[in-house]
């Protein structure tokens, strides 16, 4: 059986949301109705699975969104609206916050921002709410398209770079994640992750750069003190630092550098035990494993299209 879409259905509106559950009725959607935002905060804490959210525009939707925001939970959304347009056509069925974002790109945030969760939301007239599936699918394509995770209230630049590249980190394994289940259903090809230079190591003022590495180095220390155990996390935590790295542009002598920093800690501390030191040797293993990780991610990064081109 091929893999289901998993869809987080949260409408206070119980016409609408009855319309929708019964229009995603069907083998392709695996459908959960949330009551209310506690319910939702809750399962999204302990679901990593969910595949798009199904939003209604009122009053506490801003506030929601914000504390998804605050947890780096970035998901497809499609938000059922009164008022969505494109271009000032009110009659559209759906709009994108992304596109609306885009034509206002030399305005504050403030003034352009048309989106309220992130730039590859989807908003639904809810006159259109038969359109539902279309909406899901375009909001699933636009947010594997989706490069930064923009916050609602404040240009991205003005955020803590720490807190970005982390952001940043967590919605690529969303976008990775979900790119893997669309691959077995429907043989879609992969994602292409866009940087934002603005955050990169080279870029970031002196404390904000001391800060990121040490993160960075914490991060690596927990993958070096897991990597022989049978704890599957690892894998995971691999996958993290590697985000990290590839989204602040580290370079890979700087991962090498960080490496070796620890074996000389570690090495310290086997002397004061007076234990031999030769068993880090096998920690060359976490090195080359970290940076063949590294290598598929910028493999990952370069379109299909041109990938192709230069075989």
């Amino acid at each position: 059986m091929l893999p289901q879409l998993s869809i987080g259905i949260f409408v206070r509106s119980e016409e609408i949301a009855a319309s929708a559950i019964e229009l995603l009725r069907g083998e392709r959607y695996a459908l959960t109705h949330i009551k209310s935002a506690v319910e939702l905060l809750g399962f999204l804490k302990h679901n990593y699975h969910l595949d798009c959210l199904v939003l209604e525009v009122d009053g506490d939707l801003r506030s929601l969104l914000g504390k998804l925001q605050e947890r780096s939970i970035f998901l497809p959304a499609v938000i059922f609206s009164p008022h969505a347009h494109v271009d000032g056509r009110p009659e559209a069925p759906y709009s994108d916050g992304c596109e609306a974002a885009a034509s206002t790109a030399n305005q504050s945030q403030d003034e352009s921002c048309a989106f309220f969760y992130h730039a590859a939301e989807v908003q639904l007239a809810i006159a259109r709410s038969s359109e539902i599936a279309a909406g899901i699918d375009r909001a699933i394509a636009q947010f594997l398209k989706l490069s930064t995770p923009v916050p609602v209230n404040y240009q991205s630049v003005t955020v803590d770079a720490t807190a970005q590249l982390t952001a940043q980190s967590l919605l690529s394994r969303q976008q990775r994640r979900l790119a893997e289940k669309l691959r077995e259903r429907l043989g879609y090809l992969g994602v292409y992750y866009k940087r934002n230079s603005q955050i990169f190591l080279r870029n970031l003022s002196g404390s904000e750069k001391q800060k990121f590495l040490e993160q960075l180095k914490s991060s690596y220390r927990d993958i070096v003190l897991n990597y022989f155990s049978q704890d599957a996390a690892v894998n995971n935590q691999i996958d993290e630092f590697v985000n990290l790295a590839f989204f602040a542009d580290v370079p890979v002598t700087q991962i090498v550098e960080i490496h070796m920093e620890l074996m000389d800690e570690f090495a310290k501390q086997l002397k004061l035990e007076g234990r031999n030191e030769e068993i880090l040797l096998d920690y060359r293993l976490t090195l080359i494993d970290a940076i063949a990780h590294m290598c598929e991610m910028y493999r990952r990064s370069i379109p299909k299209e041109t990938s192709q081109g230069r075989m």
